[in-house]
């Protein structure tokens, strides 16, 4: 019996260490990634041939943003296949666009509610992904909730392109921000879940922090959306 006790006690604590291991990972890697990202809004925003030919032509801006959705759609679908140097290098290339298209914020809203947005938005997801981490819950009932609503999000976003309505587009920005907010903590979760299983490396931290990468983006676009204050 004691022999199963101490097995079983291993087994656990190796467990935890593989959690930790990865989700310390999936945070680095995360936090790579937003640097970049930063680094990226701020060169462009200083460079007014760059910003004028993105924010000044939408063929270039939807370009970018196609190319991020290639990005995206290749280290997800694609991760077994792909090197680390190459899994690597896709998670970069995409933050870097990523901070060139998101640049254009700072034409449409002040400094101080952008400021105020990213320390509220880091406040929210650090508070989720905390919980996420430490709850001993089954969240995976939330995936299909989370993902039906996130599919509505995107739908009705398309859709109030052409409409254009200001009070639809602060409706989806408030649904946004429940949706990311939970898919904070059940991405966290669903991480530390694959970690128990024995997932772990380069790539699975790659990818693990391109999920709450677009979590945090998202969630900070929301809340901006919702109540930022406008130029």
């Amino acid at each position: 019996m004691n022999e199963l006790n101490s097995s079983y006690t291993r087994t656990a604590d190796q467990i935890i260490v593989r959690q930790n291991t990865l989700i310390r990972q999936v945070y680095a890697w995360m936090g790579a990634g937003l640097t970049v990202t930063a680094f990226v809004a701020l060169f462009t925003l200083s460079s007014p041939v760059i910003l004028q030919a993105v924010a000044g032509n939408r063929l270039i801006f939807f370009g970018l943003m196609l190319g991020e959705l290639a990005l995206v759609f290749t280290l997800s679908g694609a991760i077994n296949r792909l090197s680390e140097f190459n899994a690597t290098a896709i998670f970069i290339a995409y933050s870097a666009l990523n901070g060139v298209t998101l640049s254009i914020l700072a034409l449409v809203y002040t400094a101080s509610s952008i400021t105020s947005t990213f320390v509220t938005t880091a406040g929210m997801f650090g508070a989720m992904s905390l919980y996420g981490y430490m709850t001993k819950k089954d969240l995976s009932s939330w995936g299909s909730f989370l993902f039906m609503g996130l599919i509505g999000v995107v739908i009705a976003s398309v859709v109030n392109i052409f409409v254009g309505s200001s009070s639809v587009s602060w409706v989806i920005s408030a649904i946004g921000v429940i949706v990311f907010t939970g898919l904070t903590a059940y991405d966290t979760w669903k991480i530390k879940a694959m970690a128990a299983q024995g997932v772990e490396g380069r790539k699975p931290a790659i990818l693990g922090a391109l999920t709450l990468y677009l979590d945090f983006i998202n969630l900070f676009l929301m809340l901006l959306r919702f109540g930022g204050d406008r130029r």
